[in-house]
């Protein structure tokens, strides 16, 4: 997760391609065979400081010179071309397009197949042209003077410039063309058209491809995965569509297939452009060859690619957002190093359907606590993991060999990653089939049925499934090897900015769900996973790039899948994701976004990093990794770090980061009214989160409330950071479990990192996104520790921390043991059933928070380092009538005095007035002036009756 404000908002610096340099392969229309070594960067996530993300806007009135390299020049309507310099009256300009990209304007050759006519419009772009294109709103309008539709279908086919000529005829400027406007225009019935392979109630398939801009399409068909010579079919255009598609056979079920797509593509010949014959997989695809070189021709409806009991399959019952709990795991990380699963099973899918082993035994058990849902990290087709064993390597040194702070283990673990089998997988390749190095056979359909195998898995351990999708990029893009998208519609389905390049602020190939066949794509994937994989959840990486509208129609999509008609409640599914706000769309600069603020009020949720910061204290980007919260000593166990500050601006900052908890326990509401640690009554949007408001959403059940994700480091690793290095690890336990309470007792969404409940560390990894299973080891047995202390952290994107983390991790004291170790898992599972045990902690709505609510010790004279919050309870479905929660993130004993308390009969809450932990048990109530004394480092929960 990324912060927000003061610096631009930036996503996890972990997302970027994880590949080598690759050699891309294409046909030329002219030369057969032509083999270019691509020079396709591989853009790492921005590096620290925001000039990585610094998106100048798109300019008008340039110097346009000549120059068809770049693309500036917009052609949004069948009918307006919007130009990126001031027009002249007493020019002429021109829209051409030449089938065999032989246009060369530089040296006067401006021969056209197709040529337009263009007229300035002195107006410029009309009001809905600028509502739609707000970012070019200050460029020149010109008219295309005979646009009907067979010129501009024919025009799209080809090589596109803008002319300019002056009276003379001289060619004064020329540029390429950005065309996804006048594809969403033209094509607008594609949005209705079938795509992908389409299975008839005979068994037969008919294969459709969206190419509008192409000059041919066939279909290529391979008896298997590794044949050299495919039986090319031809498929027909349908012209209001753009579509090609093809009816096939019965036999045609279980082969594989690719396209052979002629089309101009302005990335090649140096950016000059030439028009190529690609041979390019269905973005469609559902299943896929190793390597996933070929799509593979299946019906997701076949019986055959169910797994036993699949028609029938028992879900756990679907839990609301305000109530939902949710455990992030990564696919490879549940069972890499689990001992108890078969060696060839493990880091697969096949690893959840062994109810047996002891991860699925520690799901089981979460789940039993409370636990809801499991979100895995992607989990679709990635291109940075080889799928084939034989083609990946493991790192070649004995790891356990060298010392706990020696940089051995980070270098060699670098020497293998890119052709490891680790990754996080944020690389999208194709979208809708699943990711083939996570099946023990990754050939065809196999993956199809052990991805559902797992989801079955996980239902029967009593958990939900989440996915983590990531459709705001993909893994290349143009002629790269693994670009898929733009080698079949060049320039469409990635944003593009000024001069034509694909926008990278996402930290890879941005793709562009403003559109109209971007944006379908999009809901097309998610309903596919619904109702053919029964997948109960969606993460959006990134959500901030998706336009609000895209997410709404995704919603909308899903609640039309019924149990009656499609195996699936559609209604139930959840939606939720990173609400960043940053990169070439901020501030709404091309559409409203879905963002955190924007998304208020449609029952999405998005990661609330403000209750996080607060907890951990600082952000993820400090230079200072020592930086101090509530949740971990700031003013009251200080770590003698000068980023800190004086203890005045301490005691200031961690005031204020207790009313950002505050807003964050109530749900993190835009409108929650309570009193701030000045005294003054104020609104969740009037608490100050560096400069943003603290509060935005307007329901409870859209904050998704967390302290650590698989982003950056983990809760443990930001504590060993944090605390005093001299801090017991018994207390080390009592600030991680204090510090996930804050999540797991506030009103939304609980998210939690696979491992925290058991002190996880990634030995200080801030970014592990490419570590290997050395860096992100979670041990299932305590036996094997907690990981820390396992070697520096990987200098790629760690190396200005090691000279903090190296006498760290060479502290055997920070390494826990059995005991740590199951005594944080037990207060969690505690924390965990006090939560599913009442309703004080799911209101659901913004009225009932407001209403029962409060932070009864809050005002100018709050103690620093405590927090208390009171939940009325009464008329509620609960055998209370309030629960009241301390958080005494102090060293010292703290009394919190309740009025609403005086006098009642209190106790502690049964789970905590049984637990193992005799230091909570301590805890106590005087009914003379409702005083609750809670010991140091611990979270109480008293109940009234």
């Amino acid at each position: 997760m990324s912060p927000p404000h003061p610096r631009p908002a930036r996503p996890s610096a972990g997302h970027g391609p994880r590949a080598p340099h690759t050699t891309g392969t294409l046909r030329t229309a002219t030369s057969g065979l032509l083999t270019l070594a691509l020079a396709v960067p591989l853009l790492f996530g921005p590096a620290a400081g925001a000039a990585a993300l610094t998106v100048p806007a798109e300019p008008g009135g340039q110097d346009v010179g000549v120059d068809l390299t770049a693309q500036r020049a917009h052609w949004i309507d069948r009918t307006t071309v919007l130009w990126p310099g001031e027009t002249d009256p007493e020019h002429t300009y021109t829209l051409v397009s030449a089938a065999d990209a032989g246009l060369d304007p530089a040296d006067g050759d401006v021969a056209a197949d197709t040529a337009l006519d263009l007229t300035p419009d002195p107006d410029g772009p009309d009001g809905d042209q600028r509502a739609d294109w707000p970012h070019l709103a200050d460029l020149a309008a010109l008219t295309v003077e005979g646009a009907n539709r067979p010129r501009v279908a024919d025009a799209l086919t080809g090589q596109l410039a803008v002319v300019e000529r002056d009276g003379d005829g001289t060619v004064t400027a020329a540029t390429g063309v950005q065309i996804p406007g006048v594809l969403d225009d033209v094509y607008a019935d594609a949005a209705d058209a079938d795509l992908g392979a389409v299975w008839d109630s005979r068994g037969r398939p008919t294969v459709s491809l969206w190419a509008p801009t192409a000059q041919s399409v066939s279909l290529e068909l391979y008896d298997d995965a590794t044949a050299d010579d495919p039986r090319t079919v031809d498929m027909r255009r349908h012209p209001r569509t753009g579509v090609w598609s093809v009816k096939g056979r019965t036999d045609w079920s279980g082969l594989y297939y690719t396209f052979d797509v002629r089309v101009f593509s302005p990335s090649t010949d140096e950016g000059r452009g030439a028009v190529v014959d690609n041979r390019v997989t269905d973005p469609y695809s559902v299943s896929l060859s190793t390597g996933s070189t070929r799509s593979h021709l299946v019906d997701l409806a076949d019986p055959e690619l169910a797994p036993e009991g699949w028609a029938d399959l028992a879900k756990p019952e679907a839990v609301p957002s305000e109530a939902a709990a949710i455990h992030e795991l990564h696919v490879r990380d549940h069972s890499a190093s689990d001992a108890t699963v078969p060696e060839e099973q493990r880091g697969t899918y096949a690893a959840f359907g062994r109810s047996d082993s002891a991860g699925m035994r520690a799901l089981a058990s979460l789940a039993e606590d409370g636990v809801d849902y499991v979100h895995l990290l992607p989990v679709f087709d990635i291109g940075s993991v080889p799928e084939d064993p034989a083609d990946r390597a493991e790192p070649a040194c004995d790891l356990d060999a060298f010392a706990p702070d020696s940089e051995e283990q980070q270098a060699c673990v670098a020497e293998v990653r890119g052709t490891d089998a680790f990754n996080w997988g944020y690389d999208p390749y194709h979208y809708t089939a699943p990711e083939g190095s996570y099946a023990t056979d990754p050939e065809g359909a196999a993956r199809v049925t052990e991805f559902r195998r797992m989801v079955a898995g996980l239902n029967g351990a009593g958990l939900r499934v989440v996915m983590d999708v990531v459709y705001n990029h993909t893994h290349q893009a143009g002629q790269a090897e693994q670009s898929v998208l733009d080698r079949i519609v060049p320039g469409y389905y990635h944003r593009l900015d000024a001069d034509g390049g694909v926008a990278t602020s996402t930290c890879c190939p941005n793709t562009a769900p403003e559109h109209l066949m971007m944006g379908r794509l999009v809901v097309d994937s998610v309903v596919t996973w619904a109702r053919d994989h029964k997948v109960d959840g969606f993460r959006f990486d990134l959500m901030g790039h998706h336009p609000k509208q895209n997410l709404l129609d995704v919603r909308a999509a899903l609640d039309e899948l019924t149990l009656e008609e499609d195996g699936v409640d559609g209604s139930s599914v959840l939606l939720y994701g990173e609400g960043w706000n940053f990169g070439e769309v901020a501030d709404d600069a091309r559409f409203e976004q879905a963002t955190q603020a924007n998304m208020a009020g449609t029952g999405i949720g998005t990661f609330n990093d403000r209750l996080r910061d607060g907890v951990r204290g600082g952000g993820p980007f400090d230079a200072d990794p020592r930086v101090q919260g509530f949740g971990s000593g700031l003013y009251t166990d200080p770590n003698g770090s000068p980023a800190n500050g004086t203890e005045e601006e301490q005691l200031a900052r961690l005031l204020g980061y207790q009313d950002l908890i505050k807003v964050g326990l109530a749900g993190n509401l835009r409108d929650y009214r309570f009193t701030d640690s000045s005294g003054r009554e104020v609104t969740g949007a009037e608490v100050d989160y560096n400069g943003a408001p603290a509060g935005y959403t307007l329901d409870p059940g859209e904050a998704v409330t967390y302290v650590d994700a698989h982003d950056n480091e983990t809760l443990y690793d930001a504590l060993a950071y944090k605390l005093p290095q001299d801090t017991p690890m018994e207390d080390r336990v009592r600030m991680q479990a204090l510090s996930l309470g804050t999540a797991v007792f506030g009103q939304g969404t609980v998210f939690a990192h696979a491992g925290s409940e058991r002190l996880r560390s990634k030995s200080l990894d801030r970014n592990s996104y490419d570590s290997g299973d050395w860096f992100n080891r979670l041990n299932w047995d305590c036996a094997d520790g907690n990981n820390f202390g396992v070697g520096l952290p990987p200098a790629w994107d760690n190396e200005d921390k090691w000279d903090y983390a190296r006498p760290l991790l060479a502290d055997p004291g920070l390494v826990a043991d059995c005991a740590a170790i199951e005594d944080s898992r037990a207060r969690f599972g505690e924390m965990m059933r006090i939560r599913t045990s009442t309703p004080a902690f799911a209101l659901g709505s913004a009225e009932a928070v407001q209403e029962r609510v409060s932070f009864p010790t809050s005002g100018a004279g709050e103690l620093p380092g405590v927090i208390t919050m009171h939940v009325d309870t009464a008329g509620l479905e609960s055998e209370w009538s309030s629960v009241t929660v301390v958080f005494n993130a102090t060293p010292g004993t703290a009394e919190q005095s309740v009025p609403a308390l005086a006098g009642g009969d209190v106790r502690l809450h049964p789970v905590q007035a049984e637990s193992a932990d005799e230091v909570v048990r301590t805890a106590s109530f005087a009914a003379d002036g409702g005083t609750l004394t809670v010991p140091p480092r611990t979270v109480a929960v008293f109940v009234a009756d």
